[in-house]
Formats: structure tokens, C-alpha cells, sequence
């Protein structure tokens, strides 16, 4: 058992960790005793058992896998009880046999299944002996001849051998002396071609002496070169990383193609690109750190390096306002020569890729131009990638600018210059990598917003100043005048005017547009600062009325009434104000005089009537709209507050020449009900009608009268109350008709407005002009109402009426003398307005307005002295309509208004006198535009003529049913 073991260790369980590993390898056969073919029939012949042979195997004891310095003798010794027991030894012994049986048996099926390979292997073994053999023969034949040939040579002859071969090496040898001693001189020439920035070149030369010395580097002298030539290859890099970040600031094209080249030849193309992006990066945050900080300095007075310890942030807080702007636009141009170098970079590459793919297509190299396309595939990736980035750095570095000063000290020109500089590095922005800059416009737009609000809410104030210390006199202004002529719209002449149409456009316009990258490439900057343009500009929008004097234009209007000749003058300035056609060229006399009747504008320039505040309102629009037109993502604020200045003036003009609350209790409709649920909305949205703030009260609440404003009041030097001026008529007529011509402005302005607002937002938009731009002439009717309702006296008209005696026997054929009275009050009215329109122009809208309340007021008086007709008889009533008819007669005398307003309303009610009993019912149910006053009266003076007490009582519960809901 003894031995077993010890041949198990040594062959099959040496350094095994298990035996089924260990059956594997044959290796060290040489230490095991091969059985013979007995013992290995024997083995075979026994009956077998795979699983249980390989149990038996799996159970040998780990310590039989050990070196062979393990004594198993001692071992097993070792293991022996005390005291032995015969028959467990015997077992134990058994055991041991089965085990070596066991793998007797695996060895010997391993032995037979590898016996073919080991006699195929012997064979190769003598095969390579057989050549072995051979080879020593032929060895050996060999050297037999080459004893041949040393006997046959003289010595002679192989002397002339050796020194012709040393006369070789020698020559060789003096060749690579000369061009070891040209390697050494190379440095002289690499410096030149250094300091002449021919990078190529350089690095093409020490590449090709690099090569060379490899060629010759079994001489001692050349170890040292190699490593000078390496110093100088890594110096040309560092030298060729320095130009290459020069590209960054004042790009090259000569200079970055050197570079490009060098690269290519050091093979680090993609090398290149990483360095450069790390460059610009680098270029953006030295050149907006040296910017701030020379402003910083020059304005602190003194040299401290303080502030160059300091953060790009914390410097950015001590630029002061009146360097604030110049720093900016000195810092977007500094930034724009970095992202023009950047574009121009890309337009190199771009040109170039273009260039190398032709000629690739052209060559055979396939392996190269594979290389090739990779790193251009590299190079156009980061390019492209590099875009974002660097446009990121941009805007944080401008916005940590921004941050730093608070914008709101700033004046309005000044806030608007400084959008206007963002917008353009905004708008280059987005050129330059097609991105819409929301790091900006976030930043940007809260502080707009937040400026905007206090800048409005002053505006509003201001606007409430000058409303309440506007006098309403006219502002002169030429007959040619519009907005665009003012400073503060002089921004839209650089896009196309909404109110030209589409064929009127230059050809240009519908060219390519050209890019800010592709307009400065050559040269130039859009920030450049252009401080004198705004002073060289100037507004001529006042104006003379074309007459050198007042004495010769009121000759000229004397001409006109005395039949003369028309002035050319009046000629060229007469303009229908009805359909807003323009100045005819040639007009004859006689249309001008049948038009002197109401139209009070030909002794006018037509000029539109504004005055100073309505100036000040169309100015600030202006500016409203610059501040939207550079900002469009704020345009929804902008707008809303451009609609509560026109709101704001469309009140006042109300609140001063418009209220009155006898108005609506005529029933007559002055006041529609869209022009009233306007002026319900301003005041409860805008208007601040509290006359003190109230402690109790929220603080939303208090919050929301900071949006409001307090309610205009009338100047005391305007006065409405002389019958003289027709109770301020001139005033009445420049307030009204300048809120006109500021709605016409905002009509104008409405396709510009509705190009820039938001989708969402357009609603508020067309509600705004279709509720509140629209009614502006409304308000014609309401302020012209109160005039006409005094100018003439209705009082004294109905108490001559009722000195009138109405049931007369007669058919009389002369009127009364109340017609004479009020048509001499007519024409009292037409002569005060003459005497108006010396001082301001009336257009013809304005003065049928006036004549047609005024008539309309007189027919109504003419109904009501009729309905306070106690007696009335057939030839009373054709007495009523003989002074109605006089009245029409000689009132379309004064003036050209057809039809004359109301004559049905006077004309049905006095037919009415002369109806049956049931047509006169159902006259009263279908005109109730009559008071109940008024239909009871001619109930009353038709009885007793045909009407008797049954058909009266018919009739007033008739007309009673119909007042009934009224109460």
C-alpha cells in the first residue's frame, strides 16, 4: 500500500488539485513504471465500472497530491491507532488496493487510447534523425570544398580582395561623416525657419534628420543628435501650439493653413483641433476679463493689481454706469472677432475637406485616404460641436455682465441702447450656430420687464401731468406730417413700412439676406458704436401755413368769399375729409363755394390736429415699439402697455369734454354700448378712483393700484362754459379730433405690431383695436352733443311755441315767429362757428356732427312744443306743418346736410293728427320712439274732432302698455 501511494503522489496527483485533472497529463510517465501487456489485459479484463471506479478515484486522500518530498510512509505510520486492529488494518489495505486497481486501470485505457499518436510521433523521430544524417554529410562535403578553394587561391589575390573591400567602407564611411557633420549644422537653419513661421517646413526638415540619424546611429556622435533633434521637434510644437492659438483672436488664412500643414505632418490632426477649441475657450475668458478690467481701472483712477486678483464676477460689479455701455459694446466686439475667427476657421476646413476629396478620388492610396476621411470626419464633429460651445461661453460670460450692474439706473436711451446691443449679439448668435439664445433672452427679459414697469408707470404719470396742464391749443404741424418722421420711428424705416404693399418693395428685398458673418468677414463690426448718428439727425415736422404772415393768409381767405379766384394754396390743400381722398389737383370755385356751408376746414392748412401731449403720446409709442422691436419675447408687455396709454388718453378726453349724465337719458344712443363697455373697462382696470390710500387695506389690493392710475382732471385755464367760444368748441375739437388721429397712428402700426406678437397673445390684440381703437370717433358724438345742446336756445323756442294758438279756423299762410327765432339762432351758431374755425380747423366730420345734433335737438324741441298743445284743429295742424316746412326751407340754406336729420320724427307726428281711430293704434305701437308724454298729447287734441272718449280711453291704455316696461 506503501508504494501505491507513493506512485499515485509522484505521477498522477503531483501539484494536481484533483485527481480527474491529473489523468490528463502524462507528463511525468517517466517516474511511473509502465505494466506490461499482461497486467494490462488483466486490467482490461476486469469487470468495470466507470462511476465507481471514479469514486474510488475522487477518494484518495488530498495529502497523495503533495511534493515528493512528502513521506507517506511516515504518513500512513502516523495515522496507525494506538492500538492496532488486524482487521481494520486489512480493510484499510483492501481499501488501498482497490484504489491502485482503480488507477492502474485509468492509466492503462489512457495508454492504449494515445497509442496511435505515439507511434506516429516515433516515426517523425526517425524521419528526423534520417535528415540528420544527410545534413551532417552535406557539412561535411562542405567543408571538404572550401579546403579545395583555400589551396587554390594565392595570397596575393585575396589581399587585392580585402582592400578593395576597405576602400568601399571607407567611401561609404566618408559619405555618412558628411552628412553627420550636415545633421549637426541643422539647428542654424531650424531657428530660421522658425522665426519665419514656416512650421512645414521645419518640421518637414527635422522629420527628414530624425530619419537620417536612425540610419546612423551605430556611431556614438549620433545619440547625442537624436536627443537635440528631439528637443527641437517638441520646441517646434510648443511654438506651433502658441500660433495656433493666435488663430483665436485674428484669424489667418495663411497663418492657420501653415499650421494646419505642420500638424498634418507631426500627425496629430486631431490633436490640433482639441487644442485649438481649448484655445478659444481660453481666448473668450481672457478677453472679456482684460476688456472689464481696462474699464475697471481707468475708471478707479489708479494702477491697484487689486482687481486683477479678482473673479470675471466680482469685476463685473465695479464697472461704473457711465462706462457700463461702452464696456459692453467693446466686450461684444471683442467676442465678435473671437466667433468671426471660429467661422472663419470653419470656412477653412470647410474649403479644404472640399479640396482633399477631390483630390483623393483621384490618387490610389486607399489605406491613406481612409486615415484621411477619419480625421476629417473628427475634425467636422468637434467643429460643429464647438459651435454650441463656445456660443454657451459667450452668452454666460455677457449675462455674469449683465448681472453685474442693476440696468434699472438707467435712462431710457441709454436701457434701449443696451438692448439694442444684445439683440445683436442675439441675432449673431443665432447666425452663428442657429441657436435662439435662451440664456440671454431669459436674462435679458426679466430685467426688461421689470424696467419697463417703472418705466411705464412714470410714463403714466407723466401722461397725467400734461393732461391735466394741456390748454387743447393746436400744435402746428406740416400738412405732410406723419410718425415716421420722428426720432423715435425712425427704426422702422429699416424694415419694410406695413403700409406699403408688396410691389412697391425694392428687388432686393426678395435676394438672399446677407449675414452679419458674411457683411464684416473683410472687415468692420456690427457693435461698432455709432454716438453722433441720433445728433445729426433732425425733425421737420413743424410748419408754416405757407403764408409769410396772418395778414396775408386771412387776405387770401377775403379773396375766396369775394368770389376771386381760389388761392392755389387752397387749392392744393383742400382735402375731402369724408372719404380721406387726397388734395385734388385743380378745383373749381363753384364746388368750393357750395362746400363753404359746413365744411370750416378750407381756411386751414390741412394739417392733422394734434397737440403737445398727443406728440408726447406717439413718441413714447415709439419708444415702446424700439424697446419691442429689439426685444420681441417682451412684445406682449410692450403692447399691453402701448394700449393703456392710448386707453388712458381716450378717458381723459372723455372724463374732460364727454361726461355728462344727462346724455343717456335723451334715448338717443350717443354713447354705444361697445364705447361704453370700453370706458367701464379702463376705469375699472386702469383708473384709480380711491383719493387715498386706505391702511385697512391687502396688500393685493395695494399692489393693484400700483397698476393704476389716479383720474385726469381739466385745467382750469380751459374753459367750457362761454356761449361766446360755443362753450369751448376749439378745445373740444383738438382734444377729440387729436384721440382720432392717435387711433389712426395705432391703425397704421397694426400690422407691425401683429407681425411680432405672440400667437397665443394675438387675441388681446385684435380686441384691443376692434374694442378700443375703433371707437375713438365714437366719442365725437357724446363731446359735440353737450355744444349743440347750448349753442342754441331750446328754452326760449318752446315758450314761444306755447304762445302759439293752435285751434284756429283758418288755413293760415304765414309761420309763426318761433321758426324766425330759431333760425336766427342757427344762424347765430353758423357764425360762431365761423369764428372757431379761425382758430382751429374743422373737419367736415365735425361740423355735420355739430349741425346734425343741433337740428336733431331743434326737431325734437319742435315735437315736444307741439305735444304741449292743449287745442288743436285740422287748420292748426297744416299751421305745424306750414312752419316745419319754412324751417326745412331756409335751413338747408345754412347747410348742405341731406336728409336733414329727424324731419320724419316732426313730419310723422303731425300727420299722425289726422289718423282713424285704429290706424292711430297701431301707429302708437309701432312708433315708440316717442315719450308717453308726447303720444298722450295727440290722444288728447284729437279728441272731439274724430276721436271720441271710448276710442281715447283705447288709445292711453294702448300707450300705457307701452311705457309699462319701461318703468
Amino acid at each position: 500500500s506503501t508504494q501505491l501511494k507513493f506512485s499515485l503522489s509522484s505521477y498522477f496527483f503531483k501539484g494536481l488539485k484533483s485527481p480527474p485533472e491529473s489523468l490528463s497529463d502524462l507528463g511525468a510517465i517517466e517516474s511511473l513504471r509502465v505494466p506490461g501487456k499482461e497486467e494490462f489485459r488483466e486490467l482490461r479484463e476486469q469487470p468495470s465500472d466507470p462511476q465507481a471506479e471514479q469514486e474510488l478515484i475522487n477518494s484518495i486522500e488530498q495529502v497523495y497530491f503533495s511534493a515528493d518530498s512528502f513521506d507517506i510512509v511516515r504518513y500512513e505510520l502516523e495515522k496507525l491507532p494506538p492500538v492496532l486492529n488486524l482487521q481494520e488494518l486489512e480493510e484499510y489495505r483492501d481499501k488501498l488496493k482497490q484504489q491502485q486497481a482503480a488507477v492502474s486501470k485509468k492509466v492503462a485505457d489512457l495508454i492504449l487510447e494515445k497509442q496511435p499518436a505515439y507511434v506516429k510521433e516515433l516515426e517523425r523521430v526517425t524521419s528526423l534523425q534520417t535528415g540528420l544524417q544527410l545534413a551532417a554529410v552535406i557539412c561535411t562535403n562542405g567543408r571538404r570544398h572550401l579546403n579545395i578553394a583555400k589551396e587554390g587561391f594565392t595570397q596575393a589575390s585575396l589581399g587585392l580582395l580585402a582592400n578593395q573591400r576597405k576602400r568601399q567602407l571607407l567611401i561609404g564611411l566618408l559619405k555618412s561623416l558628411r552628412t553627420i557633420k550636415t545633421l549637426q549644422r541643422t539647428d542654424v537653419r531650424l531657428s530660421e525657419m522658425l522665426e519665419e513661421e514656416d512650421y512645414p517646413g521645419a518640421i518637414q526638415l527635422c522629420l527628414e534628420c530624425q530619419k537620417a540619424a536612425s540610419t546612423f546611429k551605430h556611431y556614438s556622435c549620433i545619440s547625442e543628435l537624436n536627443s537635440k533633434l528631439q528637443d527641437t521637434l517638441e520646441q517646434i510644437e510648443e511654438q506651433l501650439d502658441v500660433a495656433l492659438s493666435k488663430i483665436c483672436k485674428n484669424f489667418d488664412i495663411n497663418h492657420y493653413t501653415k499650421v494646419q500643414q505642420a500638424y498634418r505632418l507631426l500627425g496629430k490632426t486631431q490633436t490640433a483641433m482639441d487644442q485649438l477649441h481649448m484655445h478659444f475657450t481660453q481666448a473668450i475668458h481672457n478677453t472679456v476679463f482684460q476688456v472689464v478690467l481696462g474699464y475697471v481701472e481707468l475708471c478707479a483712477g489708479n494702477t491697484d493689481t487689486k482687481f486683477q486678483k479678482l473673479q470675471y464676477k466680482d469685476l463685473c460689479t465695479h464697472v461704473t454706469p457711465d462706462s457700463y455701455i461702452p464696456c459692453l459694446a467693446d466686450l461684444c466686439k471683442a467676442l465678435w472677432e473671437v466667433m468671426l475667427s471660429y467661422y472663419r476657421t470653419m470656412e477653412w476646413h470647410e474649403k479644404h475637406d472640399s479640396e482633399e476629396t477631390v483630390s483623393a478620388s483621384e490618387g490610389s492610396n486607399v489605406m491613406g485616404t481612409e486615415e484621411t476621411n477619419f480625421d476629417r470626419g473628427y475634425v467636422k464633429k468637434k467643429l460643429e460641436h464647438g459651435l454650441t460651445r463656445i456660443w454657451q461661453d459667450v452668452q454666460l460670460k455677457v449675462k455674469t455682465y449683465l448681472l453685474g450692474t442693476d440696468l434699472s439706473i438707467f435712462k431710457y436711451d441709454d436701457f434701449i441702447f443696451v438692448l439694442d446691443i444684445i439683440s445683436r449679439l442675439m441675432q449673431v448668435g443665432e447666425e452663428f450656430c442657429g441657436s435662439k439664445s435662451e440664456v440671454l433672452q431669459e436674462s435679458i427679459r426679466k430685467q426688461s420687464v421689470n424696467y419697463f414697469k417703472n418705466y411705464h408707470r412714470t410714463r403714466l404719470d407723466e401722461l397725467r401731468m400734461f393732461l391735466e396742464n394741456e390748454t387743447w391749443e393746436l400744435c402746428p404741424v406740416k400738412s405732410n406730417f406723419s410718425i415716421l418722421q420722428l426720432h423715435e420711428f425712425k427704426f422702422m424705416e429699416q424694415s419694410r413700412s406695413p403700409s406699403v404693399s408688396p410691389s412697391k418693395q425694392p428687388v432686393s428685398t426678395s435676394s438672399k439676406t446677407v449675414t452679419l458673418f458674411e457683411q464684416y468677414c473683410s472687415g468692420g463690426n456690427p457693435f461698432e458704436i455709432q454716438a453722433s448718428h441720433k445728433d445729426e439727425e433732425t425733425e421737420d415736422v413743424l410748419a408754416s401755413n405757407g403764408y409769410e404772415s396772418d395778414e396775408q393768409e386771412k387776405s387770401a381767405y377775403q379773396e375766396y368769399d369775394s368770389d376771386s379766384d381760389v388761392p392755389e394754396e387752397l387749392k392744393r390743400d383742400y382735402v375731402d375729409e369724408q372719404t380721406g381722398d387726397a388734395p385734388v389737383k385743380s378745383v373749381s370755385r363753384e364746388t368750393l363755394k357750395s362746400r363753404k356751408k359746413s365744411d370750416y376746414s378750407l381756411n386751414k392748412v390741412n394739417a392733422p390736429i394734434l397737440t403737445n401731449t398727443t406728440l408726447n403720446v406717439i413718441r413714447l409709442v415709439g419708444k415702446y415699439m424700439q424697446m419691442m422691436n429689439i426685444l420681441k419675447p417682451i412684445a406682449f408687455d410692450v403692447i399691453h402697455f402701448m394700449s393703456q396709454l392710448f386707453d388712458y388718453y381716450l378717458y381723459a378726453i372723455y372724463t374732460f369734454f364727454g361726461r355728462n349724465d344727462s346724455l343717456e337719458s335723451t334715448g338717443l344712443g350717443l354713447s354705444s354700448s361697445r364705447l361704453r363697455t370700453t370706458l367701464n373697462r379702463i376705469q375699472e382696470s386702469l383708473i384709480d378712483l380711491e383719493v387715498s390710500a386706505d391702511p385697512t387695506a391687502t396688500l393685493t389690493a395695494a399692489e393693484e393700484r400700483k397698476e393704476k392710475v389716479p383720474s385726469p382732471h381739466l385745467s382750469h385755464l380751459v374753459v367750457l362754459t362761454s356761449g361766446d367760444s360755443l362753450y369751448g368748441l376749439a378745445e373740444r375739437v383738438v382734444a377729440t379730433e387729436s384721440l382720432v388721429f392717435l387711433a389712426e397712428q395705432f391703425e397704421f402700426l397694426q400690422p407691425h405690431l401683429d407681425a411680432v406678437m405672440p400667437a397665443v397673445k394675438k387675441p388681446f390684440l385684435q380686441q384691443f383695436y376692434s374694442q378700443t381703437v375703433s371707437t375713438a370717433s365714437e366719442l365725437r358724438k357724446p363731446i359735440y352733443w353737450i355744444v349743440a345742446g347750448k349753442a342754441i336756445d331750446y328754452e326760449q323756442m318752446l315758450l314761444l311755441m306755447a304762445n302759439v294758438k293752435w285751434d284756429v279756423k283758418e288755413i293760415m299762410s304765414q309761420h309763426n315767429i318761433y321758426v324766425d327765432a330759431l333760425l336766427k339762432e342757427f344762424e347765430q351758431f353758423n357764425r360762431r362757428l365761423n369764428e372757431v374755425s379761425k382758430r382751429v380747423r374743422i373737419p367736415l366730420p365735425v361740423s355735420n356732427t355739430l349741425w346734425e345734433h343741433c337740428i336733431r335737438l331743434a326737431n325734437r324741441t319742435i315735437v315736444e312744443g307741439y305735444a304741449n298743445v292743449k287745442k288743436c284743429s285740422n287748420e292748426g295742424r297744416a299751421l305745424m306743418q306750414l312752419d316745419f316746412q319754412q324751417f326745412l326751407m331756409k335751413l338747408e340754406k345754412l347747410t348742405d346736410i341731406r336728409p336733414i336729420p329727424d324731419k320724419e320724427f316732426v313730419e310723422t307726428y303731425i300727420k299722425a293728427y289726422y289718423l282713424t281711430e285704429n290706424d292711430m293704434e297701431r301707429w302708437i305701437k309701432e312708433h315708440r320712439e316717442y315719450s308717453t308724454k308726447q303720444l298722450t298729447n295727440l290722444v288728447n287734441v284729437c279728441l272731439g274732432s274724430h276721436i271720441n272718449k271710448k276710442a281715447r280711453q283705447k288709445l292711453l291704455a294702448a300707450i300705457d302698455d307701452i311705457d309699462r316696461p319701461k318703468r
